[in-house]
């Protein structure tokens, strides 16, 4: 950052540690002329909770995507995203000072609903967007790179990047991608599978340059989900999903934990050495 003074905006959770955190590290950070805190224009973002509230954060700002850096800080589990832990402050401090830390980014998910209309709009995801039928078991088509791939009857279909594929991916069956694949993940959500309807019934890992569209065969109401946001859709064409061409970039700690053990702390805990 080439700015002499860094607009940092700071944000929380309401849980009392995170508030906690919150106001500590507003202190700390008032007394130095090298940072102004603000929430307008900020060109770092420090997210204070968990990747919940990251994830929040980044929807805020995504449209600010090519000048802000996120931070995270965790007040409780070790997340996908929080690399900061709320003792180590004074670490993130310095860091801020002397612009410094693991420079790290990941892919984001693109959606663009086609409206029969003709009209598009667009939404941008850090973990996943899902599609539903609102009312009753959804029937779609599923095409991959143009591909006629398969036609899907069940309760909706999951779309993932890497850093996502930890989460309701994961819960679907889906496997875990290292977030350096740039790749997105197709995962169903319970098909119908007998002798009439067939599915692949596995994930699909779909890579960087390739388009992924759902079809949707009833004019009635979607339920389209981008990350913890809900919209209702309807009179769809087509959901077209590929992977966005920016990235979030993270501002990560010195002692930046590898997305492996990340995993294996989330998901297994402690190895023991035979």
């Amino acid at each position: 950052m080439k700015n002499t003074v860094k607009r940092i905006a700071l944000i929380a959770n309401q849980r009392p540690r995170s508030q906690e955190v919150f106001q500590k590290l507003s202190r700390m950070l008032r007394p130095y002329k090298q940072f102004e805190l603000s929430r307008k224009n900020p060109d770092i973002v420090i997210s204070i909770g968990g990747d919940g509230m990251l994830l929040s954060a980044f929807h805020r700002y995504k449209d600010q995507l090519d000048k802000v850096r996120f931070i995270g800080v965790h007040t409780g589990h070790l997340g996908f995203y929080t690399d900061y832990r709320d003792f180590e402050l004074d670490l993130l401090v310095q860091n801020l000072l002397l612009d410094q830390g693991a420079q790290i980014s990941y892919p984001l998910l693109q959606i663009k609903i086609h409206y029969q209309s003709g009209d598009v709009k667009e939404y941008l995801a850090l973990n996943e967007a899902t599609v539903r039928r609102t009312d009753r078991t959804m029937v779609a088509d599923l095409h991959l790179n143009q591909v006629p791939f398969e036609r899907f009857r069940g309760d909706g279909i999951c779309i993932s990047t890497p850093t996502g594929s930890t989460a309701y991916n994961k819960s679907l069956g889906g496997s875990v991608l290292h977030p350096t694949i740039e790749a997105l993940q197709v995962t169903e959500v319970a098909s119908l599978n007998n002798r009439v309807y067939r599915t692949l019934g596995s994930s699909v890992i779909v890579p960087r340059k390739d388009k992924i569209e759902i079809l949707p065969l009833s004019d009635s109401t979607h339920t389209l989900l981008v990350d913890n946001h809900v919209y209702q859709v309807e009179q769809v064409s087509r959901f077209e999903c590929q992977i966005y061409h920016r990235k979030i970039p993270f501002m990560a700690s010195s002692k930046h934990t590898s997305f492996w053990e990340r995993v294996r702390d989330s998901f297994i805990g402690e190895v023991e050495d035979e």
